[in-house]
């Protein structure tokens, strides 16, 4: 077949799948393509749920049964027909959090090539404590120290791992030890054991072992801390000695039991809580994760740790630097390694990572840093035909980091791939080579496709909703609310790269943190004044690295977040806000039932056949499960008893069909049910429908519903913390979010965010610019003032861009 014959599009025909009814598009092959609309609007429906799901199915159809078993696939989509779809592969808006074994070297694969390096180029130690340098003669299997003699052997890239044969023996590779805080056991000594002063005995069968410290001479009625050394020690550290005790058994009888005497440090190790357990770094490997030998290596006079606790950027130069220091007879060698480890930093440099070392905890990334790490990965696959599918790469980075994210999407599509993207960052958006914008509203008003075409074009197509903000509209226009009377000021002795930092916050008035990743926003806000402000408000001692802290009238401190709401379907708006309560006590009222009948969350009420969740899961063994509509109540959730029941016309299940909106339309005089709902409607949400599984909702639904939960109680010295409050939000969307924020703030309310959004921190009254860069380059804050005034501040990093 010529090239010219080869198809251009994927052609989708009849795609039925979440809010998109019988939906027909073509997506352009071999281009970078932008699917944008507002929130709700049926664009993560269309790319994950729709060419992801089924690319990847098509793709996984060419493994074995055996193989598919045990892989997670996405259910397939309802179309009539997918055509000339490749097969697929994805990168999540909110990838999972790493484990504790997970590291920036794990996750982004550049510490395989480094142990290879180690392995191969570096200077082993032999038993007798001789350091043997590189050469031919070490690459094989057995080598021979050239001092004494002694034959070892060589070490390979396995040894230097802290997931497999190279961990320290005594924290397992993790570089951290849990062991039991004696102090947390008895947090009330004025209480007596058998009052529950020993906590971890209060549980279950444990309780046998408080009658057996009695048995064993520990005093149980009196105080804990009137008991002698010798029976302190008994409960603390007492051998597990069988001893018989007496108790009552159900009928009142005495019962004699044979037990094994658990001590209080024994019976918090067997519970496995964390609130016993104290961590703290290893003393065997300091932290390093390694075993001693493997740390016994150096490859220019450091040892891998010591390498790994290098940022990318001094990484690098490290790098550079080595060839020099390699035998000529291994230069081919040298060349070829050295070359894997640079193409492997190069992508990370590329999204302004350069400030994370290795062996940061993959757990202590943000969001956006653990998908930008994900997405170097994907580009050094060098692939070609594939499908990617991005969903909102842009979260949280900063504008100067844009630049860096655009190249790497561009190397996808130019070594032959498709590349889809789900976005609302008008500068991604501008680069892409076709746009596809979904709508024209949220929920049941999207799921159609309004406007398709370059960026010029929807630019000046009259239907486009994003159209004019391509053009250059402000999707906020948001007059400053004047000089504040008081501040909130947090002072930060050193926390991570924030050092000697003192920030003043204003009372009564919208602070957005701005600057670099890893500039020390986090750091500064949800490290520090967070839980300070917690702490002092509870009257405990500030943390340890916060040195002054001046609240002002701030008697209340409410973090918002962006992740899911509930942990099933069960949670939905109606039950969240807890309109549902009053919606089923109007139906038990008319109908002479209890209200539990008219829950999906009882046997009482619930369909039988699925439990109350509307529909099935069919387990197809190697295939993904098949989640079908179930056949007998139809999705409608409750038993047929119940859908009997009408109220103005109406059953329970129509109800939970309803948008918020018309919910609010239907039961306007209905204050209980009113009352919770209108929040909702107030902070753009209004499409939701009452029974819409709330794990189901992005990012920034899930937080604007949390906004909504707070707006029904009173705001005044309240101060709110969010963190990405623009995570996909359409530039229409985030007008809504900030009029919310306005409204939060004429109630007496105090908000900070972190955000990258330059339309969000054109909307604020105070930016704090933090900087100038990520990591060992940043931790201060290089400009402040109002938005205008940072813009026009030539130390800011980001005002620049807000100038543009």
């Amino acid at each position: 077949m010529a090239l010219k014959d080869l198809p251009r599009a994927i052609e989708a025909r009849g795609v039925r799948h979440n809010t998109l009814r019988d939906l027909d598009v073509d997506v352009p092959l071999w281009q970078v393509v932008v699917v944008a609309g507002v929130s709700g609007s049926g664009k993560t429906s269309l790319a994950m749920g729709t060419l992801y799901a089924e690319g990847l199915h098509r793709f996984l159809a060419g493994l074995s049964t055996y193989s598919r078993r045990r892989l997670t696939q996405a259910e397939r989509p309802d179309a009539d027909r997918i055509d000339h779809l490749p097969p697929a592969l994805a990168l999540r808006q909110r990838p999972p959090v790493p484990g504790p074994r997970s590291t920036v070297g794990t996750m982004s694969e550049v510490l395989n090539v480094l142990r290879l390096i180690m392995s191969r180029l570096g200077t082993h130690r032999c038993p007798n404590g001789h350091d043997v340098p590189p050469s031919i003669t070490t690459q094989a299997m057995e080598i021979a120290c050239p001092v004494c003699g002694v034959g070892f052997e060589m070490p390979g890239a396995e040894s230097f791992a802290f997931n497999s044969t190279g961990a320290c023996p005594a924290c397992n590779g993790i570089g951290t030890r849990f062991e039991v805080d004696p102090d947390t056991l008895v947090p009330d000594p004025d209480k007596s054991i058998a009052d529950g002063a020993v906590l971890p005995w209060n549980v279950g069968g444990r309780r046998l072992s408080m009658y057996a410290a009695g048995e064993l001479g520990v005093r149980l009625d009196v105080p804990y801390r009137e008991l002698s050394a010798k029976e302190k020690k008994l409960v603390m550290h007492g051998r597990p000695v069988k001893q018989p005790v007496t108790v009552s058994g159900r009928n009142g009888r005495a019962v004699e039991l044979n037990v094994t005497y658990d001590n209080a440090i024994t019976a918090a190790e067997k519970s496995e809580s964390a609130k016993y357990l104290n961590a703290h770094t290893c003393s065997v490997c300091h932290g390093a994760r390694l075993r001693p030998e493997a740390l016994a290596s150096r490859l220019d006079g450091r040892n891998l740790a010591e390498i790994s606790a290098l940022d990318l950027d001094r990484l690098a130069a490290f790098a550079d630097g080595l060839p020099p220091l390699m035998p000529a007879e291994l230069d081919r060698m040298t060349k070829g390694l050295i070359g894997e480890l640079t193409g492997a930093i190069a992508p990370l440099l590329d999204l302004g990572l350069g400030y994370l070392g290795l062996d940061r905890a993959g757990a202590t990334l943000s969001t956006g840093e653990r998908q930008r790490i994900e997405l170097t990965s994907t580009v050094r696959a060098n692939t070609t035909g594939m499908l990617y599918v991005l969903d909102e790469p842009s979260v949280g980075l900063h504008p100067s980091n844009v630049e860096g994210l655009r190249r790497t999407i561009d190397a996808l599509a130019a070594n032959g791939n498709s590349v889809v993207i789900v976005e609302h960052d008008l500068d991604v958006i501008r680069t892409a080579d076709w746009i596809i914008e979904m709508g024209p509203g949220a929920g049941r008003l999207g799921g159609t496709v309004i406007a398709q075409g370059t960026p010029a074009q929807i630019a000046k197509n009259k239907k486009s909703i994003i159209g004019p903000y391509l053009a250059g509209r402000p999707a906020v226009e948001r007059a400053s609310t004047g000089s504040p009377n008081q501040h909130a000021t947090i002072e930060v002795t050193s926390l991570y790269n924030v050092r000697d930092v003192t920030a003043s916050i204003p009372i009564n008035r919208l602070t957005a943190l701005a600057g670099p990743s890893g500039a020390g926003k986090t750091a500064l806000v949800l490290d520090s004044l967070v839980p300070a402000a917690r702490a002092r408000l509870a009257g405990r001692p500030l943390p340890g690295h916060v040195r002054t802290l001046e609240l002002g009238s701030i008697r209340q401190v409410v973090e918002i977040d962006a992740t899911p709401i509930g942990l099933n379907a069960r949670s939905t708006p109606s039950t969240y806000s807890g309109a549902f309560d009053a919606i089923r006590a109007r139906f038990a009222v008319a109908s002479g039932m209890t209200a539990g009948h008219f829950s999906f969350n009882t046997r009482q009420g619930q369909c039988p056949t699925c439990r109350g969740l509307g529909s099935v899961d069919l387990d197809v063994q190697y295939l993904p499960d098949i989640n079908v509509t179930c056949p007998t109540c139809q999705g409608a959730r409750f038993k047929d008893e119940i859908l009997g029941v009408r109220v103005d016309g109406a059953t329970i299940a129509d109800v939970l069909g309803l948008t918020v909106r018309e919910a609010l339309d239907r039961f306007a005089d209905v204050a209980a049910i009113a009352r919770p709902l209108r929040p909702i409607l107030d902070v753009g949400l209004g499409y939701l429908r009452l029974g819409e599984p709330t794990p189901a909702l992005s990012g920034g639904e899930s937080q604007r519903l949390r906004i909504a939960a707070r707006l029904r109680s009173s705001q005044r010295d309240v101060l709110y913390v969010l963190d990405e409050p623009s995570t996909g939000l359409h530039p229409v969307d985030i007008r809504t979010l900030v009029e919310v924020f306005d409204r939060l703030l004429a109630d007496g309310a105090t908000i900070v965010v972190i955000d990258h959004d330059l339309d969000v921190l054109a909307a604020a009254d105070l930016v704090i610019d933090m900087g100038p860069g990520g990591g060992p380059a940043g931790g201060r804050i290089v400009a402040q003032g109002t938005p205008s005034e940072v813009a026009a501040d030539p130390a800011s990093v980001t005002g620049p861009y807000l100038r543009a």
